[in-house]
């Protein structure tokens, strides 16, 4: 299903380019132009990136306070 109809961008192309690391409607735009004509679609997006698209801080492990934990 599209969700920028402007540029042609897909929804499974919005989640693949949060699972490379565009966590925000900003970095979608720089990924693949979507949100970046009419609009219409940036909240569409946020709706995707917020349905766990993109990882939160919560599930991202930082591997230094990893060790940290760890070694406590």
């Amino acid at each position: 299903m599209y969700v920028c109809s402007c540029f042609g961008v897909t929804e499974t192309q919005v989640k693949q380019h949060a699972e490379n690391g565009a966590c925000t409607p900003r970095q979608i735009a720089s990924a693949c132009k979507a949100g970046t004509d009419c609009g219409s679609c940036v909240r569409r997006i946020q709706a995707i990136l917020g349905r766990g698209a993109c990882p939160t801080k919560a599930t991202v492990v930082d591997p230094v306070l990893s060790d940290l934990e760890e070694a406590a």
